[in-house]
C-alpha cells in the first residue's frame, strides 16, 4: 500500500519495467543535502513498557484502494515443480523467493553462499534494540564516535546534533542513516561492543549458523550471511510491528533536538512509492563488497512473499530483479491454472 504518489513519471517507468534499469552504483547514504531551516516537525515517538508492546505513534494515510482481478493461489510445489526458472533472468548474484502462506521456497540462486550483507543489518540492529526495552524518549547526542571509521560516508546527522532514540531508529531503517545506527549501539548498555555481541547472540537464538556482525550498521565486509538465513531475519524482524511501520514509509521529517532544525529523509527502497507493491517490510543495502541488496516482505497476486536479493550489480537492478521475479511469477500461476482448466491444484 503506498503512502505517497510518485513523483516523477521517469522514475516510476523505471521501477515497473526491468528493461529501464541504471546501472550506476548506488551511494551507501540516503538523501545527501543541506538540512533544511527549523519549522513544525512530525518526529517519531514511542511509548513501552516492554519490548512486546512497542508501538510508533506514526499515523499510516492509506491511498484509496484499487479492485484488481486476483489469481487463486497455486500451490508452491507446483510453481516450484514446473516453473521455467531459465527464463528467470536476474541481475543479482543472489536470489531467494519465499513463499509465506505454504512455507517453501519457490525459486533459489546461490541461496546458501555466505555474502557481506551491508545494511541489511540493520534489521538485527533494530531487533536487538527493540528487545531491550530501552526508553524510545531518550535523547541522544551524536558525537565523533558515531563517524564512519570503515568506509568514511557521508551522514546528515552532524556532531553535536540531539535526537530521541525513536528518531534515531526510524532513520537507520527508513534511510538506512548509519551514524544513527552507531549512536543507537554506542548507547546500548555496555556500549558497542556488547550490542554488536548481542547482535550475534540473536542470530544463534534463530538458529543462524552462517550469519555473523561485527558492527551495527553493516559498514563491514564481515557482516554476512547468506539468502536463506536473511529469510529468516526477515520473517523474525516481522514480529516487530515498528520495524514493520519504520521500514516502509515513504519519508519523515525527524527535528535537531538541540537546535529545532528539521531534518527530511527519504525511502531507501523506491518501491514503497509504487501501489503495485504492497510492501509489509523492506531493507536496502549497499557497500562495494556487498553490491546493491535488497529484502523486501510483499505480496505478488495475493501471495505472500519474502524476496532475497545479494549483490546487484547496478543501482536500480535489484528493482529490475523485483518486477521479473513478479512477472515470472504471475506467468507461472497463468499458464499452471490454464493447464488445469483455470483453476488451482
Amino acid at each position: 500500500m503506498s503512502w505517497i504518489t510518485v513523483a516523477y513519471a521517469a522514475e516510476t517507468a523505471a521501477l515497473e519495467n526491468p528493461q529501464l534499469e541504471n546501472t550506476q552504483a548506488e551511494a551507501p547514504f540516503a538523501n545527501p543535502g543541506p538540512i533544511p531551516d527549523a519549522g513544525a516537525s512530525a518526529s517519531a515517538t514511542i511509548t513501552t513498557n516492554t519490548p512486546a508492546v512497542i508501538e510508533p505513534t506514526l499515523t499510516q494515510v492509506p491511498s484509496s484502494p484499487v479492485e484488481t482481478e486476483t489469481l487463486p493461489l497455486v500451490p508452491a510445489k507446483d510453481i516450484r515443480e514446473y516453473a521455467n526458472t531459465h527464463k528467470l533472468k536476474l541481475r543479482s548474484h543472489v536470489a531467494l523467493v519465499y513463499d509465506e502462506h505454504d512455507n517453501e521456497i519457490i525459486f533459489q540462486r546461490h541461496a546458501d553462499d555466505v555474502m557481506p550483507v551491508a545494511s541489511l543489518s540493520k534489521l538485527m540492529t533494530a531487533m536487538v534494540i527493540l528487545d531491550a526495552g530501552l526508553p524510545m524518549e531518550e535523547e541522544i547526542t551524536i558525537t565523533k564516535d558515531d563517524k564512519d571509521r570503515i568506509r568514511y560516508s557521508k551522514s546528515r546527522l552532524r556532531k553535536g546534533m540531539k535526537f530521541n532514540r525513536a528518531d534515531l531508529l526510524l532513520i537507520a531503517l527508513l534511510a538506512s542513516e548509519n551514524r544513527a545506527a552507531s549512536a543507537l549501539a554506542r548507547t546500548y548498555p555496555g556500549g558497542t561492543r556488547k550490542f554488536v555481541a548481542a547482535m550475534n547472540d540473536k542470530a544463534r537464538a534463530l538458529g543462524l549458523t552462517k550469519t555473523h556482525f561485527t558492527d551495527p550498521a553493516g559498514l563491514g565486509k564481515k557482516n554476512v550471511s547468506t539468502a536463506h538465513e536473511m529469510m529468516q531475519i526477515v520473517k523474525a524482524a516481522s514480529e516487530y510491528p515498528v520495524i514493520r511501520e519504520f521500514t516502509t514509509q515513504t519519508k519523515e521529517t525527524i527535528v535537531d533536538l538541540n537546535k529545532g532544525r528539521e531534518v527530511n529523509f527519504g525511502n531507501t527502497n523506491r518501491l514503497v512509492k509504487l501501489d503495485s507493491w504492497p510492501i509489509k517490510l523492506s531493507k536496502t543495502g549497499f557497500t562495494n563488497d556487498a553490491g546493491n541488496c535488497l529484502v523486501m516482505q510483499t505480496e505478488i497476486n495475493d501471495r505472500p512473499v519474502i524476496i532475497v536479493l545479494l549483490n546487484s550489480w547496478g543501482k536500480l537492478s535489484k528493482y529490475g530483479d523485483s518486477n521479473r521475479i513478479k512477472q515470472w511469477l504471475t506467468k507461472t500461476e497463468q499458464q499452471i491454472m490454464k493447464n488445469n482448466g483455470g483453476e488451482s491444484i
